[in-house]
């Protein structure tokens, strides 16, 4: 079994802004990495010989393959689960052409040629992808100015034009605050996957009672409950309000916290966990908590701009929903009036977050801004990264 490997080009490390830092090497072999195709991941931890096949028609939960074969940067392997077969072949660099075959038990074999998703990404061009570069050196001189206001920073930016090749660029980009409302996105893909997977419609209308009520932001808890509500409306009312109401309702119909958290791992996203619901103190007193950083929020953002989680038209809409976010204290304030910004925030006492897309036509841009510690100073700074990035790429 051969996969097919279009091998990029990766950047070296980004420099301190004065100018472009040494020719890049080729890419190194990322120990995960996950395979986009229709309908489905498959996922692939060469340094712990496990992988997951997550997929319309099922999940096999993280599982072992102690015979996968780790050679000349790329993953194969054999094993059945559940009575299913899967052979594979998985290059370790992002971009590159991957194989995965399945063979269900009484059934005609499937085949699956996709692209390899790395967190990062290496640019598509390397030498596009220098003039990047020297943004790290203006993000981090703000970031280190965060420890006098008593917050941490971290911030993860990635190219979506073309303009940069593509290149991604970080600092502190695996810090990991307590997500607050930034998580709501992941539980915002995991409903529009079953969506395109044709396992449930956005029309489908859901009972609010009056104990899923919760305090903090949103519409929902002012309206007539109960109420049946379409996924579509709590959807919307999840991103466009931060509804916490709605995101609760969401959590349950969708199965509790193990999708979401299913989705993270599947995409090798291990800083990310979906541990509570919103306003749930008596579980964060507990000491559960939900958790991301940076390199995560972009490594998520980045598979639904590109097509690879979700499809086209589901992409659209969750955009769309983040075009409509009522919260603009942050990103959006940060910027010229009318800048176009597709994002979601994130507050809690000690946590202020934004991150999304800057929709500028010829600068599409994805971005996470995540602070820990007092939230007005964290806000502030979330404003100062926003703006810094916006100078720098706006053309």
């Amino acid at each position: 079994m051969v996969a097919a490997a279009t091998v990029a080009l990766v950047a070296a490390p980004a420099v301190a802004d004065g100018g472009p830092g040494p020719l890049p090497p080729r890419p190194p072999a990322d120990p995960v990495a996950w395979l986009a195709f229709p309908g489905g991941v498959f996922s692939v931890d060469a340094a712990a010989r496990t992988v997951r096949y997550r997929a319309c028609d099922g999940d096999t939960g993280r599982v072992a393959d102690p015979g996968m074969r780790v050679t000349a940067g790329s993953a194969s392997g054999r094993l059945t689960v559940g009575g299913t077969t899967y052979r594979y072949d998985v290059p370790l660099v992002g971009r590159s052409r991957g194989l995965l075959m399945v063979f269900p038990p009484h059934a005609r074999f499937d085949w699956h040629v996709g692209e390899v998703v790395t967190n990062p990404m290496p640019p598509t061009d390397p030498a596009a992808g220098r003039a990047l570069l020297p943004l790290t050196g203006r993000l981090a001189s703000v970031v280190a100015g965060a420890p006098a206001t008593g917050n941490q920073a971290g911030a993860t930016v990635r190219d979506l034009s073309g303009r940069y090749g593509m290149q991604q660029v970080a600092v502190n980009g695996t810090l990991r605050p307590k997500a607050a409302s930034v998580i709501k996105l992941w539980i915002l893909v995991e409903l529009l996957r079953r969506v395109d997977c044709g396992q449930v419609s956005l029309d489908e209308r859901v009972l609010v009672t009056q104990a899923d009520v919760v305090g903090g932001t949103g519409q929902l808890q002012f309206e007539q409950i109960p109420q049946l509500a379409t996924l579509r409306k709590l959807a919307e009312y999840m991103i466009e309000y931060s509804d916490n109401t709605a995101t609760n309702v969401l959590i349950n119909y969708l199965g509790g916290f193990a999708p979401m958290n299913a989705l993270a791992d599947s995409m090798n996203q291990r800083q990310t966990v979906l541990a509570r619901k919103m306003l749930d103190t008596e579980a964060a007193a507990r000491g559960e908590e939900n958790y991301t950083s940076p390199d995560d929020v972009i490594s998520l953002l980045g598979a639904v701009w590109d097509a690879q989680i979700l499809t086209p038209a589901s992409r659209d809409l969750m955009i769309g929903f983040m075009r409509e976010q009522t919260l603009n204290s942050k990103i959006p304030a940060a910027l010229p009036p009318g800048t176009p910004v597709a994002h979601k925030t994130g507050e809690l006492p000690d946590a202020s977050h934004d991150v999304g897309y800057y929709l500028i036509p010829g600068a599409e841009t994805a971005v996470a801004f995540l602070t820990s510690g007092p939230e007005p100073s964290g806000a502030d700074l979330v404003r100062r990264l926003a703006r810094t990035v916006y100078d720098y790429v706006a053309p």
